[in-house]
């Protein structure tokens, strides 16, 4: 029988606000019901990061939770070698004893789990907590690594910890805004409605070696040549402090290392920028003076600079210029980083992979002493040691150091840098466990266990935006079948483990929000001020840092405003390193470059999702294609024909040719989305981040015939 009250409830209208968990950028949507049924979802009008806007698939968002191959049960592969539905208690004792039976047989640095940026935080660190602390393994990284491992790098090596300075509304007060790398046209367009809100009719500068999107509509597109960034802001630098358009009581006050970045940039003469980025010495010196003139300037990179082999040092040459020219802490400035994954924030501060909660460090005995107080725990139990990143996981397996992986959310037989070598890697293991919605993504196809995860939209959460905002996540539909959140997955696996009374405050998702704060007490990233998920639903999300004593309530705040960094100093640090050389370069038998990205802004990663959606689909090219030159399709031949073959030095796919001038003679383009491109791509990494060079290698096109 159904309540007085519950049929109240029914026949009411109710509003519930979530986050998107797409992207980075962190729109909010009201799911409304009228008599118990959905009957919008669209996007927050006040809320203070899309106001009321929307890309298509944040409109979707909820479209591709109804797919048909959702996981709706524990899957489990049997003796003939085929996936079969059981139930979750035998689900979590075969993850529990064979995961149990490798750390007996190889020790605790032979299984890891791979996660993802597209959870919610509490998710994240709850799955490092109980895989690090509870079951006592020691390796984890996310596929947060592939993205956006760099900027993170970046900012602690120059900031002294990992802090995106700006808030989105720099967007709107800049008077020169200079994107490298960044196509926020396609892949961040509800940043982009910000940027044309802006009244001060701002200069827009891309430097790019594709005419994408945003190139297209900017004033200034400098073409540089792959991986030349560096050079030219090398360049650009010297030049900048040979005019002296430099400031200097900036300099003085806030930064060190200066003197020694001065001698380093002073071999990037104007000649050589020109020789090795392709950028004429006129396009320096204008670009130069627009600074100069300037009287708020920012700069905005995403995945052209952070995946790179070189990636770190290029973002620190983008800070370098705010630093050197005083373009930080004021609004419209700031070196920004546009991150790629809606949660990725979140994972870099609190997914207890490469770092302690709050970046406290695993190596620092205080630092797992006061981590292990904050919890509760013997600190015996946390690692001594940093897991290996990503790839050097993956190594691991091809050793035989490493016999299990644990993938949750993350789809890596599509997604890995040269992934040709990633499925003979995974015959090797012992045992692959896979955590997700879809039973149809590559990964899950080659699993031994398949946990059937709940997606956004059906758990609670937080989610942390580029610009430090915390979202509320919040369950607007049940999830199908037994499809669990995954913080439920991992308390199943905490009890069955053993280990369930050393999170007994894990509740629930909020439990572990309050945990979390605790974590962040006096740290940067210090959120103790912030009165539970109810503050979060009521302010339109907050901005870290929001200490419990001196919390600042503007809606949207940036961070330097005094000139005082997180390093023991208090100054910021320039940072630089000579140019090293391409990992892969054209030469006579592969003499095109191949550039990868985004195709179009309904396209999302591996497309798990937005390939699920019709509207969607009908969007965008069903197969994967590449991008070449009028001049090139004539030299090679291609007279009309419709396919090429695209061959690297790790493989040959066929697809789709697009004949356009958005790709200069010599170069090709392939979208990241489709399964065709990372066969292709080089594993370069970069030495300080460990993220995977995906943007640049070296091919051959053929044209293929019908």
């Amino acid at each position: 029988m159904i309540s007085i009250q519950q049929m109240e409830e029914i026949m009411t209208t109710k509003t519930i606000r979530t986050t998107c968990s797409y992207c980075s950028v962190g729109c909010n949507f009201d799911a409304t019901y009228e008599d118990g049924k959905l009957k919008s979802f669209l996007p927050t009008k006040d809320y203070p990061v899309n106001l009321g806007k929307s890309c298509p698939k944040g409109f979707h968002l909820l479209r591709a939770l109804e797919a048909g191959d959702r996981i709706t049960q524990p899957l489990l592969r049997n003796a003939e070698g085929k996936l079969e539905p059981v139930d979750w208690d035998t689900a979590v004792k075969v993850f529990v004893d064979r995961m149990k039976k490798v750390k007996q047989s190889y020790g605790p640095e032979s299984a890891a789990f791979l996660s993802t940026g597209q959870i919610p935080m509490e998710e994240m660190a709850f799955l490092g907590a109980v895989f690090k602390f509870g079951m006592g393994f020691v390796h984890a990284d996310g596929n947060t690594r592939q993205c956006m491992a760099t900027a993170a790098v970046a900012y602690k090596q120059a900031f002294g910890f990992d802090a995106p300075p700006f808030t989105y509304k720099d967007f709107e007060e800049s008077d020169l805004m200079i994107f490298v790398g960044a196509n926020p046209v396609i892949a961040h367009p509800v940043m982009w409605n910000r940027v044309k809100m802006n009244e001060k009719e701002p200069t827009i500068v891309v430097v790019d070696p594709r005419r994408t999107k945003t190139a297209a509509q900017a004033h200034v597109h400098l073409p540089v040549t792959p991986k030349g960034d560096l050079t030219l802001l090398y360049g650009l630098a010297n030049y900048l402090i040979e005019q002296g358009w430099i400031d200097k009581s900036y300099v003085d006050a806030h930064t060190e290392g200066f003197e020694e970045f001065r001698k380093h940039v002073a071999d990037f003469d104007l000649d050589r920028v020109e020789r090795e980025s392709g950028i004429t010495q006129g396009a320096v010196k204008d670009l130069a003076t627009r600074i100069h003139n300037s009287k708020a300037m920012s700069m905005y990179w995403t995945m052209g600079v952070n995946q790179s082999h070189q990636a770190v040092r290029t973002a620190q040459a983008i800070i370098n210029i705010c630093l050197i020219t005083g373009n930080i802490g004021r609004p419209g400035t700031g070196p920004n980083s546009i991150t790629g994954q809606a949660n990725a924030m979140g994972s870099r501060l609190y997914s207890n992979t490469t770092s302690l909660f709050a970046l406290y460090d695993f190596t620092r005995e205080e630092d797992r002493k006061k981590v292990a107080s904050i919890l509760g725990i013997d600190p015996s139990v946390i690692p001594t040691k940093n897991s290996l990143p990503y790839h050097k996981i993956l190594e691991a397996v091809d050793d035989g150091q490493m016999k299990a992986l644990w993938f949750v959310a993350t789809n890596p037989a599509h997604s890995w840098i040269d992934k040709n070598t990633l499925f003979e890697r995974f015959k090797k293991l012992d045992f692959l466990v896979v955590q997700d919605l879809y039973y149809t993504t590559e990964t899950a196809e080659l699993a031994d266990l398949v946990l059937p995860a709940a997606g956004s939209g059906e758990k609670d959460g937080t989610l942390i935006n580029s610009e430090r905002r915390l979202g509320i996540v919040q369950k607007v539909m049940e999830a199908p079948g037994e499809a669990l959140p995954d913080f439920q997955i991992l308390r199943r696996i905490a009890d069955a483990w053993g280990c369930g009374d050393m999170f007994a405050e894990w509740t629930d998702p909020e439990g572990a929000f309050r945990v979390l704060q605790r974590a962040s007490k006096d740290r940067p990233c210090d959120i103790t001020g912030i009165k539970g998920y109810q503050m979060l639903r009521e302010r339109g999300g907050v901005q870290w840092p929001y200490p419990e004593n001196g919390a600042d309530d503007e809606p949207e705040r940036r961070l330097f405003a005094d000139g005082r960094f997180y390093t023991p100093s208090g100054k910021a640090k320039l940072l630089f390193d000579p140019i090293a050389p391409l990992p892969e370069t054209p030469d006579g038998e592969f003499p095109f470059f191949l550039l990868t990205g985004r195709g179009t802004v309904v396209q999302f990663h591996t497309q798990t999702r937005t390939g699920k959606v019709d509207m969607l689909r009908r969007l965008y090219p069903e197969k994967g294609y590449a991008q070449v030159n009028p001049a090139d399709a004539e030299k090679i031949g291609l007279n009309g024909h419709t396919r090429v073959r695209v061959t690297s030095r790790r493989g040959s796919v066929t697809v789709d040719v697009e004949v356009t001038e958005e790709v200069r003679p010599g170069y090709v383009f392939m979208p990241m989305h489709y399964r065709e491109t990372n066969h292709l791509t080089f594993p370069a990494f970069d030495p300080y981040s460990a993220e995977p060079a995906y943007k640049m290698g070296a091919v051959k096109i053929e044209p293929v015939a019908g």
